[in-house]
């Protein structure tokens, strides 16, 4: 199984960026379809961005523009920049490893709070 782990969540106001990374170990990394989710207080997890192929990507329409998502397989790392922030996007953000679909995850990090002030 794989291990992840987040960084790189905080405060910040509202037209500000975030860069959010996330270290994996304990498999290939290089082969593992990425994204990031994210869970706002009384809502569901959503899906953020992810990668559906060796180098393509997909995002959710509320991001589309404003963040990307990318990876380092030397560094066994997976990034999400988060530009134009908005209060809106504030959220616990879940890097997650090992997509089989868009709901179906093999391993979840633990999670880290981004916080956007109006």
């Amino acid at each position: 199984q794989v291990q992840l782990v987040e960084s790189g969540g905080g405060l910040v106001q509202a037209g500000g960026s975030l860069r959010l990374s996330c270290a994996a170990s304990g498999s290939d990394f290089s082969v593992l379809l990425m994204g990031w989710y994210r869970q706002a207080p009384g809502k569901q997890r959503e899906l953020v961005a992810r990668f559906t192929g060796r180098r393509s990507t997909n995002y959710a329409d509320s991001v589309t523009g404003r963040f990307t998502i990318s990876r380092d397989n030397a560094k066994n790392t997976v990034y999400l920049q988060m530009n134009s922030l908005k209060p809106e996007d504030t959220a616990v953000y879940y890097c997650a490893a090992d997509l089989v679909s868009d709901y179906v995850v093999g391993s979840w990090g633990q999670g880290t709070q981004v916080t956007v002030s109006s």
